[in-house]
C-alpha cells in the first residue's frame, strides 16, 4: 500500500485527485525483470519519457514519491491557469462599460474562484494517473527512489533493475536568505492553491513569471498586491519593452511595486507580517514566495549511480546523457528551461537517443527551438535570443517593431496595449529571436516558432495569408516590414550600380 498524500483541502475534488494521481489503496507490481526504461519521477518529463518508450514495446518502469503529473498538473500550469482564467472575466466585467456594456456592479467568490480549480484539475487528473499508466503497461511504484548502483534502483524496500534509466525529478520552490522569513511564513505556488480565503493584503516577492502572474491575478481578486522585485525590475530576462509594458499592466490592476527587494527584512506583529524595504514598511496578511527554484537531487542515491550533480541540477551533455552512460535526465532537474513544454521535449529527446542509439545522428538538446510564455495581461511570449543577447554574441542583426497599435483586431478588441519585435540576421532575414506582447501571444508564438525551427526567414512570412482580422496579422505585417527594407535596399544598390559609383 502506498503511503497516504493529503492534498488541501481534502474536499470532493482534491480526493479525485489523489485517487487518480496517488491513489491511497494502490499496490506497487512486482518487477518480473530487466526493465529497458526506468523512469524517476512522473511529472512531464517522466510521463512522456515512460509512455513514450512503451510505444516502443520496451518494459516500463515509473517511480513517483507524491503526486503523478508533477508541478504542471498540481501546482503550476493547470491551477494557475484556472484562476488567471477567472481572474480575466473579472477583468473583463471591470472595463466592460468602455466597450460599450454597463453592469451595476460585480463580486469575485474566490472560495468558488478556487473551487472552480480544484474541480478542473480533479478532472484532467486521470490523463496522468496511476490506473492508466499501468493499463498501457507500464509498471507504476509509489514511493521512494533510490539508486543502489549504477544499474539499479531500490523502491519501497524492492529493488529494480534497467538496461536505461531517466532522471526526472523535477525541482521545487527555492527560499532566499531574507531575515525573518522562514519564521513569518509563507506560501509557494506548492501551497497557494490550497487557500480557501482571499488574503485581504498579499506580497509577492519575486517578479518572474509566476510571481507577475499571481500578483495580477489576486489583483483582480481585490487583493491589496505588493510586489516586491529585486533590482532587476519587472520580468528582467525578457526585452526590455515587453517588461514595461507587463510593469504599466500590473500598476493599471492596483499591483504596488517596490524594488530593492535583496534588501528586505520580514517582521511578524501577530497575525500581520511586516516587510522593511529599506523607508518602506509593507503590512500584509499573507506572503508569496516566487524568487527561483532548486532541484530535487537530494537522497537519490546519485553518488551510487555514478551521476555528477551541482545545485543547478543533474549534469547532462547534449545527449541529455548523464556521467553515468545508462542514465539519462530530463526536465527541470536538468534543463534551464523550466517549462512543461521544454520537459516534453526534454523526454523525446531521451526516448530517441536511448531507444534508438543505433541511429545515425542522435538528438541534440541545443538543436531546440524553445518558445515560453508568461500569462499577464496581456502575454508576453518569446522565442529565440533577445537583442541584447544577441548583441553581446557578436551577431549583426536587423530589428523590426510593430505595435499593437497598428493592428485593426487589437484595435477593435481594445487590446492595443502590446508590441511585436523580431530580430534578424542582417542581409539574410533569418529570424534569431522574436517577443511578442499581446493579448494571445502564447496561442501566436508558434508561428514564429516553426519559422525558426525550419530556417524560414521574416521577408518569406510576409507571403503567408492570415484571415483578417486576427491580432496574429502582426507577424504578417512584421514580414511585410522587413520585405520592403530589402525593397529599399536592393533598388539603393541598382541606383548605385547604373550610377558609377561603388557598393559596398
Amino acid at each position: 500500500m502506498s503511503k497516504p498524500v493529503n492534498v488541501m483541502p481534502m474536499d470532493a475534488y482534491n480526493a479525485r485527485l489523489v485517487e487518480a494521481v496517488h491513489p491511497p489503496t494502490w499496490v506497487n507490481p512486482k518487477p518480473t525483470g530487466v526493465y529497458d526504461m526506468l523512469v524517476i519521477g512522473a511529472g512531464t518529463a517522466g510521463l512522456v519519457t515512460a509512455i513514450a518508450c512503451r510505444g516502443f514495446g520496451k518494459r516500463v518502469a515509473l517511480i513517483e514519491r507524491h503526486l503523478m503529473g508533477g508541478d504542471c498538473l498540481n501546482v503550476g500550469c493547470v491551477p494557475s491557469k484556472a484562476l488567471i482564467r477567472a481572474a480575466r472575466a473579472a477583468a473583463e466585467v471591470r472595463d466592460a462599460e468602455k466597450l460599450g456594456v454597463k453592469i451595476s456592479g460585480y463580486a469575485v467568490d474566490f472560495p468558488a474562484v478556487m473551487e472552480r480549480m480544484r474541480k478542473l484539475r480533479a478532472e484532467i487528473a486521470p490523463h496522468d494517473g496511476a490506473k492508466r499508466f499501468a493499463s498501457l503497461g507500464i509498471d507504476v511504484f509509489l514511493g521512494d527512489a533510490k539508486f543502489e548502483g549504477p544499474d539499479s534502483v531500490s523502491v519501497g524496500g524492492t529493488t529494480l533493475e534497467f538496461h536505461k534509466a531517466c532522471i526526472a525529478t523535477g525541482g521545487r520552490p527555492a527560499a532566499p536568505d531574507m531575515p525573518g522569513l522562514a519564521s513569518a511564513g509563507y506560501l509557494t505556488n506548492e501551497t497557494i492553491f490550497t487557500l480557501t480565503e482571499l488574503p485581504a493584503r498579499l506580497a509577492v516577492i519575486g517578479a518572474g513569471p509566476i510571481g507577475c502572474e499571481m500578483a495580477q491575478a489576486f489583483a483582480r481578486f481585490g487583493s491589496q498586491v505588493t510586489l516586491i522585485t529585486t533590482d532587476h525590475g519587472v520580468l528582467p530576462h525578457e526585452e526590455p519593452a515587453a517588461s514595461a509594458i507587463v510593469r504599466a499592466s500590473l500598476h493599471r490592476d492596483g499591483v504596488t511595486i517596490h524594488e530593492g527587494g535583496r534588501h528586505a527584512r520580514i517582521e511578524t506583529h501577530g497575525p500581520t507580517k511586516r516587510i522593511v524595504l529599506g523607508s518602506n514598511v509593507i503590512d500584509v496578511d499573507a506572503i508569496l514566495l516566487a524568487a527561483g527554484r532548486r532541484p530535487n537531487v537530494e537522497g537519490l542515491g546519485l553518488e551510487r549511480a555514478g551521476v555528477d550533480y551541482d545545485p543547478r541540477g543533474v549534469k547532462v551533455d547534449d545527449h541529455l546523457r548523464t556521467t553515468n552512460r545508462r542514465i539519462f535526465a530530463a526536465g527541470d532537474i536538468c534543463f534551464p528551461y523550466k517549462f512543461t513544454h521544454a520537459a516534453d521535449a526534454c523526454a523525446r529527446i531521451v526516448t530517441r537517443n536511448a531507444m534508438l542509439p543505433w541511429l545515425p545522428f542522435a538528438a541534440k538538446a541545443s538543436k531546440l527551438v524553445m518558445p515560453w510564455c508568461t500569462y499577464t495581461d496581456p502575454e508576453v511570449a518569446r522565442v529565440g535570443r533577445s537583442a541584447l543577447e544577441l548583441t553581446e554574441a557578436g551577431v549583426d542583426i536587423e530589428t523590426v517593431t510593430i505595435e499593437m497599435g497598428e493592428v485593426d483586431r487589437a484595435m477593435l478588441d481594445e487590446q492595443t496595449k502590446g508590441v511585436l519585435i523580431v530580430h534578424v540576421k542582417r542581409r539574410s532575414g533569418r529570424i534569431l529571436g522574436a517577443t511578442l506582447v499581446s493579448a494571445h501571444a502564447g496561442e501566436t508564438i508558434g508561428e514564429l516558432t516553426a519559422a525558426m525551427t525550419h530556417g524560414l526567414t521574416l521577408q518569406s512570412l510576409s507571403k503567408v495569408i492570415h484571415p483578417y482580422p486576427t491580432q496574429a496579422e502582426a507577424i504578417k505585417r512584421a514580414g511585410d516590414a522587413y520585405f520592403r527594407i530589402l525593397l529599399l535596399r536592393w533598388r539603393d544598390r541598382l541606383t548605385h550600380l547604373f550610377s558609377g559609383k561603388s557598393v559596398k
